[in-house]
């Protein structure tokens, strides 16, 4: 079960704070039997993690939607919710009076869990199992680990596009048919990659796109990035849907991050969910998500899970994120700028734009930046690659770039791919995957991918250093 949703997309509420009754809660004793009977959405528990919680109340406010709790109603999800969870998330979104207590485990249920943990050791390489860090060149050496250092399920997950993935393999292809025209015979001694976004000073113009359920890609997840992005002196992209409560990795948070939000069918939950992330004073620009009104098919995903159903279960639609994606809110549209813009006051950037037209009305409203994106191949397949855009902008709306910050992201895997987009007006790039992937080795590896004193400087090992063009 994934109490999340997608872009990159697993989502879990992040509400309500916990307090010290949920401690007491604890001390109370549940057979598998007796949380079984609980199984109806009137009456619905939950098991997770050797704890038991009532959803029954929670359930029809999921904003993956109620169905996915209800399929293990009366049931264990640990496995399903530590896939792409944190323990204490579920800990921390639910209300005390919701923890109920503690699962009495069966010696069956001991031995069976004892095979599945072993079968998922099976399945993930921990850091130490994959290569050696000094053995990793380039961003693309992340990504050929992780296809077999990751379960199956994850590897989908993070890796799918939608469809026949011509969208996602274009943004990377369309980058390699730009063709650089260096200038000579110029004094590089001394280069300044620096840059600033949204009152943020970077080391690189490059930020961390926001990725859901980051876990997916290692167990230190969303603190990874937020440790690493600190320490390289670039800024991560908070996903709405983390793996980690958000007031956790926001405490790892030196300084400043952005926050990537989906925009939720109770309107209310998005207030809270701002209020909240914003009262911390570290979010400097709020990253709209407009490219995903209903999530698209991905059928890698769809495939991992067909092959893991029951011969009674249901399997069709049954992806990650196509059965978590019913809290968008499909109604999102200009006019709610004014809405958003009452509750935040900094920066709000449209992420998700996709041609000039979009681009342009961008303008006319009160936003201070838009991200050309296609969801990283995720939304609508076809759609355009990602730096194509930063063209069309040029012929059609070229006064976009004076009047707002235009990012992009898709497909990045080189600093000369950055270079290209900076030469073609963009004010910064964002990488989503090749973070994902390295959130496999930890902090070191968010470090690794960007340190460019390192042997394998990553996005620095060519950003500005053939010359100038």
């Amino acid at each position: 079960m994934t109490f999340c949703v997608t872009e990159e997309d697993v989502l879990f509420t992040h509400g309500i704070d916990i307090d010290s009754q949920s401690t007491q809660a604890m001390s109370n004793e549940f057979s598998e039997e007796d949380i079984a009977v609980h199984n109806t959405p009137d009456d619905l528990w939950l098991a997770i993690n050797d704890k038991v919680y009532d959803f029954t109340d929670f359930a029809p406010d999921h904003p993956g939607g109620a169905e996915i709790i209800h399929q293990y109603a009366g049931k264990d999800a640990s496995d399903e919710y530590n896939s792409f969870h944190a323990p204490s998330l579920v800990q921390k979104a639910l209300d005390a009076k919701y923890h109920l207590g503690s699962l009495k485990v069966s010696k069956s249920n001991k031995k069976k869990q004892s095979e599945s943990n072993g079968q998922a050791k099976n399945k993930s390489r921990s850091p130490n199992e994959r290569p050696p860090l000094r053995d990793i060149i380039n961003l693309h050496d992340f990504e050929n680990v992780a296809s077999t250092a990751l379960a199956k399920k994850e590897w989908a997950y993070i890796s799918g596009g939608a469809n026949d993935n011509l969208t996602r393999d274009a943004n990377a292809s369309f980058l390699g048919r730009i063709w650089l025209r260096p200038a000579v015979m110029r004094d590089v001694k001394t280069v300044n990659t620096t840059t600033e976004l949204f009152g943020c000073n970077l080391q690189l113009p490059v930020y961390i796109s926001p990725t859901g359920a980051a876990l997916t890609g290692g167990e230190q997840g969303e603190l990874a990035l937020a440790k690493g992005a600190a320490k390289m002196g670039i800024i991560q992209t908070l996903a709405t849907p983390s793996s980690f409560p958000h007031e956790d990795v926001l405490d790892v948070t030196p300084e400043r991050a952005f926050f990537q939000l989906y925009v939720n069918k109770n309107r209310k939950l998005s207030e809270d969910l701002l209020k909240k992330v914003t009262k911390t004073g570290k979010i400097k620009a709020v990253f709209v998500t407009a490219d995903l009104p209903v999530v698209s098919k991905r059928e890698a995903d769809e495939r991992v899970k067909s092959e893991n159903a029951g011969p009674g279960e249901d399997w069709k639609g049954s992806g990650l994120a196509r059965q978590t994606g019913s809290f968008i809110d499909p109604s999102l549209n200009w006019d709610d700028i004014a809405w958003l813009r009452a509750q935040v006051d900094v920066p709000i950037v449209i992420k998700g734009i996709q041609r000039w037209e979009d681009a342009k009305l961008a303008m006319q409203h009160d936003v201070q930046g838009i991200v050309l994106s296609n969801h990283g191949g995720r939304a609508a397949d076809t759609a355009p690659p990602a730096i194509l855009l930063l063209l069309e902008l040029h012929k059609n709306c070229p006064e976009v770039f004076n009047k707002l910050v235009v990012l992009v992201d898709g497909g990045f895997r080189r600093g000369s791919d950055v270079l290209k987009a900076i030469c073609l007006g963009a004010s910064a790039v964002g990488l989503g995957r090749p973070f994902a992937y390295s959130v496999g080795y930890g902090e070191d590896g968010v470090e690794h991918a960007f340190n460019s004193k390192s042997s394998s400087p990553g996005v620095q090992e060519t950003l500005f250093r053939p010359g100038r063009y």
